[in-house]
């Protein structure tokens, strides 16, 4: 038993498969894994954080702990608004 497939799609998508290729020859197989691995790493890298957000997110909690906030009305204040 043959373990490839046949599938239906559109000329256009077709050309846009094409134009991922890596060289004329590339089999549409290894293009869409190669797209298929990409949407996964953009996937998880989604939900990972720079260390400059990490550490905004410790120092704001530093800043709640020491009670260095603001409420709405005392920043409208602060701010002429």
């Amino acid at each position: 038993m043959s373990d490839t497939t046949t599938i239906q799609i559109r000329k256009k998508l077709k050309n846009e498969l094409d134009s991922f290729k890596e060289h004329s020859r590339e089999p549409y197989s290894e293009v869409i894994h190669r797209l298929i691995d990409i949407a996964k790493e953009s996937e998880e890298s989604k939900f990972e954080l720079s260390e400059e957000t990490l550490s905004g997110i410790k120092e704001a909690r530093e800043d709640l702990k020491k009670g260095r906030v603001y409420s709405t009305g005392q920043l409208k204040k602060e701010l002429g608004l």
